[in-house]
Protein backbone atom coordinates (compact mmCIF):
# COMPACT_ATOMS: atom_id res chain seq x y z
CA UNK A 1 0.00 0.00 0.00
CA UNK A 2 1.53 3.43 -1.25
CA UNK A 3 1.59 5.68 1.31
CA UNK A 4 0.06 9.72 0.51
CA UNK A 5 3.13 12.00 1.78
CA UNK A 6 0.96 14.50 1.08
CA UNK A 7 -2.04 13.54 3.46
CA UNK A 8 -2.88 15.20 6.38
CA UNK A 9 -2.73 11.87 8.77
CA UNK A 10 0.85 11.50 7.07
CA UNK A 11 1.90 14.79 8.35
CA UNK A 12 0.54 14.62 11.62
CA UNK A 13 2.03 11.06 12.24
CA UNK A 14 5.45 12.72 11.00
CA UNK A 15 5.49 15.59 13.52
CA UNK A 16 4.69 12.88 16.54
CA UNK A 17 7.54 11.03 15.70
CA UNK A 18 9.81 13.69 15.26
CA UNK A 19 8.80 15.07 18.61
CA UNK A 20 9.16 11.62 20.37
CA UNK A 21 12.37 11.37 18.55
CA UNK A 22 13.80 14.78 19.39
CA UNK A 23 11.93 14.60 22.99
CA UNK A 24 13.57 11.44 23.69
CA UNK A 25 16.83 12.41 22.71
CA UNK A 26 16.79 15.81 24.54
CA UNK A 27 15.71 13.80 28.03
CA UNK A 28 18.86 11.60 27.49
CA UNK A 29 21.46 14.31 26.45
CA UNK A 30 19.43 16.11 30.07
CA UNK A 31 19.69 13.04 32.11
CA UNK A 32 23.34 12.40 30.80
CA UNK A 33 24.52 16.14 31.69
CA UNK A 34 22.58 16.28 35.07
CA UNK A 35 25.92 14.94 37.25
CA UNK A 36 27.94 17.54 35.71
CA UNK A 37 25.71 20.17 35.97
CA UNK A 38 25.06 19.38 39.77
CA UNK A 39 29.36 19.02 39.91
CA UNK A 40 28.98 22.74 38.54
CA UNK A 41 26.31 24.49 40.94
CA UNK A 42 28.72 22.83 43.66
CA UNK A 43 32.30 23.83 42.80
CA UNK A 44 30.73 27.34 42.18
CA UNK A 45 29.46 27.25 45.62
CA UNK A 46 32.68 26.24 47.21
CA UNK A 47 34.73 28.97 44.86
CA UNK A 48 32.31 31.94 46.44
CA UNK A 49 33.07 30.28 50.41
CA UNK A 50 36.73 30.29 49.95
CA UNK A 51 36.75 33.96 48.20
CA UNK A 52 34.70 35.01 51.23
CA UNK A 53 38.17 33.83 53.11
CA UNK A 54 40.41 36.00 50.22
CA UNK A 55 41.04 32.29 48.68
CA UNK A 56 41.27 31.56 44.82
CA UNK A 57 41.34 28.60 43.71
CA UNK A 58 42.05 26.81 40.51
CA UNK A 59 39.25 25.64 38.77
CA UNK A 60 40.03 21.97 38.72
CA UNK A 61 40.96 21.58 42.62
CA UNK A 62 38.71 24.12 43.72
CA UNK A 63 36.92 21.00 46.08
CA UNK A 64 40.64 20.10 47.24
CA UNK A 65 41.06 23.75 48.22
CA UNK A 66 37.55 23.89 50.24
CA UNK A 67 38.36 20.26 51.60
CA UNK A 68 41.45 21.39 52.77
CA UNK A 69 40.00 24.51 54.65
CA UNK A 70 35.99 23.57 55.78
CA UNK A 71 37.38 21.20 58.29
CA UNK A 72 33.71 21.32 59.48
CA UNK A 73 30.23 22.19 58.75
CA UNK A 74 27.41 22.22 60.56
CA UNK A 75 23.34 23.39 61.25
CA UNK A 76 22.12 25.54 64.19
CA UNK A 77 19.20 27.08 64.86
CA UNK A 78 18.50 30.15 66.32
CA UNK A 79 19.47 29.58 69.86
CA UNK A 80 22.69 28.63 69.15
CA UNK A 81 22.02 24.86 69.30
CA UNK A 82 23.63 22.45 66.83
CA UNK A 83 21.05 20.55 64.58
CA UNK A 84 20.96 17.30 62.38
CA UNK A 85 21.26 18.07 58.72
CA UNK A 86 23.84 18.61 55.90
CA UNK A 87 25.16 22.47 56.36
CA UNK A 88 26.04 22.54 52.35
CA UNK A 89 22.61 21.45 51.46
CA UNK A 90 20.25 24.25 53.00
CA UNK A 91 17.94 26.14 50.60
CA UNK A 92 20.01 29.79 52.08
CA UNK A 93 17.21 31.51 49.90
CA UNK A 94 14.13 29.47 51.43
CA UNK A 95 15.06 29.61 55.28
CA UNK A 96 15.96 33.35 54.76
CA UNK A 97 11.89 33.47 54.04
CA UNK A 98 11.00 31.82 57.88
CA UNK A 99 10.48 33.42 60.96
CA UNK A 100 14.32 33.20 62.96
CA UNK A 101 12.77 30.46 65.32
CA UNK A 102 12.16 28.06 62.38
CA UNK A 103 15.37 28.52 60.40
CA UNK A 104 18.29 26.02 59.56
CA UNK A 105 21.52 28.15 59.92
CA UNK A 106 24.74 27.06 57.94
CA UNK A 107 27.61 27.35 59.55
CA UNK A 108 31.25 26.99 57.71
CA UNK A 109 33.95 26.33 60.43
CA UNK A 110 37.48 27.10 58.52
CA UNK A 111 41.26 25.84 59.43
CA UNK A 112 43.72 28.73 57.91
CA UNK A 113 46.90 27.74 57.22
CA UNK A 114 48.67 30.35 60.38
CA UNK A 115 46.03 27.99 62.39
CA UNK A 116 43.73 29.95 63.21
CA UNK A 117 40.11 29.48 63.05
CA UNK A 118 37.07 31.21 61.16
CA UNK A 119 33.44 30.90 60.55
CA UNK A 120 31.55 31.32 57.22
CA UNK A 121 28.00 32.38 57.16
CA UNK A 122 25.96 32.13 53.87
CA UNK A 123 23.15 35.32 53.65
CA UNK A 124 20.69 35.91 50.89
CA UNK A 125 17.92 38.45 50.09
CA UNK A 126 16.68 40.88 47.52
CA UNK A 127 18.52 43.37 45.04
CA UNK A 128 16.82 45.90 42.12
CA UNK A 129 16.23 43.60 40.00
CA UNK A 130 16.45 39.83 41.58
CA UNK A 131 18.19 38.04 44.21
CA UNK A 132 21.84 38.77 45.96
CA UNK A 133 23.38 36.67 47.95
CA UNK A 134 27.16 36.07 49.81
CA UNK A 135 29.18 34.72 52.38
CA UNK A 136 30.92 36.49 55.62
CA UNK A 137 33.65 34.93 57.40
CA UNK A 138 34.40 35.59 61.03
CA UNK A 139 37.40 35.53 63.00
CA UNK A 140 36.79 32.79 66.04
CA UNK A 141 35.69 35.78 68.17
CA UNK A 142 32.37 35.65 66.20
CA UNK A 143 32.64 39.00 65.97
CA UNK A 144 34.93 40.71 63.35
CA UNK A 145 34.59 39.93 60.13
CA UNK A 146 37.85 38.65 57.98
CA UNK A 147 36.14 38.76 54.82
CA UNK A 148 32.77 38.42 52.44
CA UNK A 149 31.80 37.76 49.37
CA UNK A 150 28.28 39.30 47.46
CA UNK A 151 27.51 38.02 44.29
CA UNK A 152 24.19 38.74 41.87
CA UNK A 153 21.70 37.63 39.41
CA UNK A 154 20.49 40.62 37.72
CA UNK A 155 21.84 43.85 38.99
CA UNK A 156 22.73 46.71 36.40
CA UNK A 157 26.94 46.58 35.61
CA UNK A 158 28.49 49.69 36.88
CA UNK A 159 25.87 50.32 39.37
CA UNK A 160 24.17 47.66 41.71
CA UNK A 161 26.78 45.26 40.40
CA UNK A 162 29.61 46.98 41.64
CA UNK A 163 28.38 44.60 45.10
CA UNK A 164 30.61 41.85 43.11
CA UNK A 165 33.67 43.96 43.18
CA UNK A 166 36.19 43.58 45.56
CA UNK A 167 36.61 47.79 46.64
CA UNK A 168 32.93 47.28 47.67
CA UNK A 169 33.45 43.83 49.94
CA UNK A 170 36.59 44.95 51.02
CA UNK A 171 35.09 47.51 53.24
CA UNK A 172 33.77 45.00 55.58
CA UNK A 173 37.25 43.37 56.49
CA UNK A 174 37.77 44.49 60.13
CA UNK A 175 34.14 45.76 61.07
CA UNK A 176 32.42 44.16 63.83
CA UNK A 177 29.32 42.66 64.17
CA UNK A 178 28.79 42.75 67.89
CA UNK A 179 28.31 46.04 69.89
CA UNK A 180 28.77 45.13 73.72
CA UNK A 181 26.50 41.80 74.20
CA UNK A 182 24.20 42.78 71.47
CA UNK A 183 24.80 41.90 67.22
CA UNK A 184 24.03 44.55 65.26
CA UNK A 185 25.46 43.76 61.71
CA UNK A 186 26.92 46.13 59.75
CA UNK A 187 25.08 48.59 57.87
CA UNK A 188 25.48 49.87 53.95
CA UNK A 189 24.88 53.72 53.85
CA UNK A 190 25.10 56.02 51.00
CA UNK A 191 28.38 57.05 50.44
CA UNK A 192 29.54 60.39 52.70
CA UNK A 193 27.09 59.74 55.26
CA UNK A 194 27.39 58.74 59.17
CA UNK A 195 25.18 56.00 60.72
CA UNK A 196 24.68 55.60 64.28
CA UNK A 197 24.27 53.00 65.81
CA UNK A 198 26.06 50.04 64.24
CA UNK A 199 29.60 50.16 62.15
CA UNK A 200 28.56 50.42 58.65
CA UNK A 201 30.55 50.81 54.81
CA UNK A 202 29.51 53.04 51.95
CA UNK A 203 27.07 51.76 49.27
CA UNK A 204 26.94 51.52 45.61
CA UNK A 205 27.60 55.06 43.94
CA UNK A 206 24.19 54.61 41.98
CA UNK A 207 23.22 51.28 43.51
CA UNK A 208 21.02 52.94 46.05
CA UNK A 209 18.47 50.18 46.24
CA UNK A 210 21.06 47.20 45.64
CA UNK A 211 22.93 48.68 48.49
CA UNK A 212 20.11 48.98 51.02
CA UNK A 213 19.02 45.35 49.85
CA UNK A 214 22.29 44.69 50.64
CA UNK A 215 22.18 45.81 54.20
CA UNK A 216 18.71 44.44 54.64
CA UNK A 217 20.00 41.21 53.54
CA UNK A 218 23.15 41.25 56.63
CA UNK A 219 20.03 42.58 59.00
CA UNK A 220 18.01 39.42 58.20
CA UNK A 221 20.32 36.37 57.55
CA UNK A 222 23.05 37.62 60.53
CA UNK A 223 20.65 38.27 63.39
CA UNK A 224 19.25 35.08 63.74
CA UNK A 225 22.75 33.44 64.39
CA UNK A 226 23.59 36.02 67.50
CA UNK A 227 22.77 33.31 70.50
CA UNK A 228 25.66 31.09 68.56
CA UNK A 229 28.00 33.70 67.71
CA UNK A 230 27.74 34.74 71.61
CA UNK A 231 29.61 31.62 72.12
CA UNK A 232 32.21 32.17 70.19
CA UNK A 233 32.58 35.84 71.29
CA UNK A 234 32.41 35.28 75.40
CA UNK A 235 30.13 38.22 75.81
CA UNK A 236 27.91 38.58 78.97
CA UNK A 237 24.95 40.68 79.61
CA UNK A 238 25.18 43.72 81.33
Amino acid sequence: MKINKQSNWYTILYIVVLVVVVGTALAYTAMSLKDKQQENIANDKMRQILASLHVTAPKDSIAAEFSRYVTRQFIVDSNGTEIEGDAFDVNVAAQSKLPDEQRQLPVYEISMPDGSHKYILPVYGAGLWGPIWGYVALDSDGSTIYGAYFDHQGETPGLGAEIAKPAFSDQFVGKHLFTGYYLIPVAVVKKGQKYNGSEYVDGVSGGTITSKGVSAMLQNCLRPYENFLRTLNNTEEK
